[in-house]
């Protein structure tokens, strides 16, 4: 089962975490809570997903790719699905840090194996990884990928 402050207490953890931040890329964000949370928080936030219907917070209605320009202090994403890899690429592509909670693999992997894949990449790609875990039900592992560059 969610938690229903999943969205509050990851936006305040990027807030604490990365508080020089303040343009924050949230991929493949669904409907935009987590946006609305970092953005009471005072970030400048931008949604990306493909849904129709969303809040009415500032979102990029599309598929988010490395080749995005990078606008973005941060890039983050809550369960971010098939687009998990993608936020470690983009991050140090564009050599800016990322916070992910992952949720379910896309390769079909359990879930050990894949937080230890996704830190193996993120640390090859160049990048300092952290890991965390927030207070909440469900799958509350964060991993935090710093450039090393």
């Amino acid at each position: 089962m969610a938690d229903k402050q999943r969205f509050e207490k990851f936006a305040r953890f990027v807030a604490e975490r990365f508080s020089a931040a303040r343009r924050v890329y949230d991929i493949a964000g669904g409907q935009g809570r987590l946006n609305e949370e970092l953005t009471k928080l005072g970030r400048e936030t931008t949604t990306f997903d493909q849904r129709h219907k969303h809040l009415d917070v500032r979102y990029a209605q599309r598929r988010f790719t490395v080749d995005e320009p990078c606008a973005c202090d941060v890039v983050v994403g809550m369960h971010p699905d098939g687009a998990t890899r993608v936020i470690i690429e983009y991050a140090a592509e564009h050599n800016v840090p990322f916070a992910i909670v992952p949720c379910c693999s896309d390769n079909g992997m359990s879930y050990k194996p894949w937080m230890r894949h996704l830190a193996e990449l993120a640390t090859t790609l160049g990048m300092a990884v952290e890991h965390h875990t927030l207070e909440m039900q469900g799958r509350a592992s964060v991993i935090v990928g710093v450039p090393q560059r």
